[in-house]
């Protein structure tokens, strides 16, 4: 290590190497230190970042061994002491991602800082289970939320009057409260819901049903975190080929020619 040190933010993507921006690849690989989450494609770092300290500071669910403050500690004292440090991170570092945060850790430390753009899940995921977020004459918005935290009754009725496409990260422990309270908010409980679990991994499965069976279903199929959430008519793409599925898109999209 020689002369002043500086942070990277990384998008990692949904998880996937092969998702990885040729920006992000090349910082990997000329970083000393690699500070990296759970959701980041972390499994190829020894080749990706063969000259690098590898650091999990990865926090889950109910189980933070190293909490945020932390990880900005540690970031920091990196690179004052002249390292080039990357903090690899699931995702696009600026959605739910506290990137934010990391940003204005550095810049109070003075030191310097960039953020590469990764592929966001909230797109990424749906897109793996064949789930578009807009299709002509059906949804021509959509709208990512965090399920990190109970929404407002305010939000709730907000999403229900929105129509379009409605994307949930972090959702899996909230759909009660979030599947309630869109119903409450007038959303029709025969609208789609299809819960993405273990995007772009060997495991990844998707748990399709409405939104007034959507809790019975996600707790008979034993469904867990990480997950993406798809509330919309978008989510009949999921089923291409079979024939209620069909049906069910070309009514929606009926409705949507009609509106």
């Amino acid at each position: 290590m020689s002369g002043p040190g500086r942070v990277t933010l990384v998008g990692g993507g949904p998880g996937d190497p092969a998702l990885l921006t040729v920006a992000a690849v090349e910082a990997l690989r000329d970083a000393d230190v690699v500070l990296y989450d759970r959701l980041a494609p972390h499994d190829t770092l020894p080749e990706l970042a063969p000259n690098a300290l590898l650091v999990d500071v990865g926090k889950r669910p109910g189980h933070h061994p190293i909490g945020q403050d932390g990880i900005e500690t540690v970031m920091v004292r990196h690179a004052l002491d002249g390292a080039a440090v990357v903090r690899l991170k699931g995702g696009d570092p600026y959605v739910f991602g506290r990137g934010s945060e990391e940003v204005l850790a550095c810049h109070r430390a003075g030191v310097p800082v960039r953020v590469i753009p990764g592929v966001s899940s909230s797109v990424a995921v749906p897109a793996a289970a064949g789930i578009p977020l807009t299709h002509r004459n059906l949804s021509h918005l959509f709208t990512v939320v965090s399920g990190h935290a109970p929404l407002s009754d305010e939000e709730h009725r907000h999403l229900a009057g929105l129509g379009g496409t409605i994307v949930v990260l972090m959702g899996v422990g909230t759909l009660p409260s979030i599947s309630h309270g869109l119903l409450t908010s007038g959303l029709a409980a025969d609208t789609p819901v299809a819960i993405i679990e273990r995007g772009y991994s060997e495991t990844q499965r998707t748990t399709v049903a409405d939104l007034g069976t959507i809790l019975h279903v996600a707790a008979a199929a034993g469904v867990r975190s990480p997950a993406v959430i798809v509330i919309g008519h978008v989510v009949a793409f999921a089923f291409d080929g079979d024939a209620e599925a069909s049906e069910l898109l070309a009514r929606a999209e009926r409705l949507g020619a009609s509106a």
